[in-house]
């Protein structure tokens, strides 16, 4: 079965899974996606992942970040939104890449020079579509 948005169901496996406390996600595995999951892992927003190679196609698993004890745990990540879709690509410039929340959440854009947060891109003085923001 084809997917019309891996990156949109990527993102939705990962909102489902935190809000039913879930300590990793599974989906299958794509080069974006891993970008993507680099780029969190280096902000802070999950813990880590692996690409666990299987029959038919590699899984990309996740593993999600928790903050306080066991009554009061709750995810680093409190929203997911994807901003670009199949159906309406939003490229900007190195001046309008969005803002999430005055600089406390991450936008994630895809540019010539690889998947990076707006932060990064802005500093590289390159633009390019934005994929999702994260909060």
């Amino acid at each position: 079965m084809s997917m019309s948005d891996p990156i949109a169901d990527m993102l939705t496996r990962i909102r489902n899974s935190l809000k039913r406390g879930h300590k990793s996600v599974s989906m299958p595995t794509s080069k974006v996606k891993v970008a993507i999951a680099k780029v969190l892992m280096s902000e802070g927003y999950i813990s880590d992942f692996e690409i666990v190679e299987s029959k038919p196609a590699a899984i990309l698993q996740i593993t999600l970040k928790y903050v306080g004890d066991k009554k009061t745990k709750r995810s680093v990540i409190t929203d997911l939104q994807r901003v670009s879709k199949p159906g309406r690509r939003i490229y900007v410039g190195k001046s309008e890449i969005p803002w999430v929340l005055s600089g406390m959440g991450v936008s994630i854009v895809t540019t010539s020079k690889g998947v990076m947060t707006g932060r990064s891109a802005r500093l590289q003085n390159v633009g390019g579509e934005v994929l999702c923001k994260v909060w």
